[in-house]
């Protein structure tokens, strides 16, 4: 099935692990040249590239806190630059510090709500600004269940994923007479190597709360993502698809 992302140019920010690695080159098999933004792993980042360009296309890794304004504003130009187009804007990056609410610091607050609510505010305007003047453009952002449902220790958490998801609906709103696309993926738990160093009887929990008995692969998040960044969702837009084996139903 051609997904028409041939020649497509994007970028994917946490990229160099876990479910960002499995978008970048999940989209690079289907043709699209990927740069990824990372905080901390230079080495997983080359990594991705190097996996990216094996697969013919063209990669690049930019090292940049998400919550970095200008610095979105700087990787994306540099993108058009380098690539000579942007397309394709997923923000995937991440983080979690947990703690129930009479415990949680500012500081834990902040901390989150800045790179995960504010750092895809960055991205969504930097690549909108884009978007807008080519008249066209696909964007989704990596929620979270536990934005739809909350979860006990997660106020900063939930609260930054379901704000991504009213923002994804927003710009929806606001990008859809450009011909952009805005659509959110919510995975339950995903088997990353995070996960695989939570406690067991944590993730027996998450697997019980399943309705087909397993946990999520990164893979399996990636082939949505790829999915709502192709032709075949061109009328798409404003949605939000869990991706959790039925985990919140």
């Amino acid at each position: 099935m051609d997904l028409g992302l041939e020649g497509k140019s994007a970028i994917v920010t946490g990229g160099s692990m876990g479910i960002g690695a499995a978008i970048a080159l999940a989209l690079a098999r289907e043709g699209s040249d990927v740069a990824v933004n990372y905080r901390r792993h230079d080495a997983a980042a080359k990594e991705v590239v190097r996996k990216v360009e094996e697969l013919g296309r063209r990669g690049l890794a930019i090292k940049a806190d998400v919550a970095g304004y200008a610095d979105a504003q700087n990787m994306v130009q540099t993108v058009v630059k380098e690539f000579g187009r942007l397309d394709i804007m997923v923000c995937n990056a991440g983080i979690n510090w947990d703690g129930v609410i009479w415990k949680m610091t500012e500081e834990q607050w902040d901390t989150v709500i800045n790179v995960n609510l504010k750092g895809c505010f960055n991205y969504n305007k930097a690549a909108a600004m884009v978007f807008k003047d080519q008249k066209g453009g696909k964007i989704v952002n990596i929620s979270s269940i536990n934005g739809l449902r909350g979860k006990f220790a997660q106020a900063n958490y939930s609260a930054s994923k379901g704000g991504e998801i009213a923002m994804s609906k927003t710009l929806a709103r606001e990008l859809g007479k450009f011909n952009v696309n805005v659509n959110v993926v919510a995975p339950g738990m995903v088997m990353t190597d995070m996960a695989r160093n939570i406690p067991p009887e944590f993730l027996n929990k998450a697997v019980d709360e399943t309705m087909l008995g397993r946990i999520a692969s990164a893979e399996d998040c990636a082939d949505v993502v790829v999915f709502l960044c192709s032709d075949r969702a061109r009328h798409i837009t404003g949605e939000v698809i869990k991706v959790d084996g039925g985990q919140y139903i």
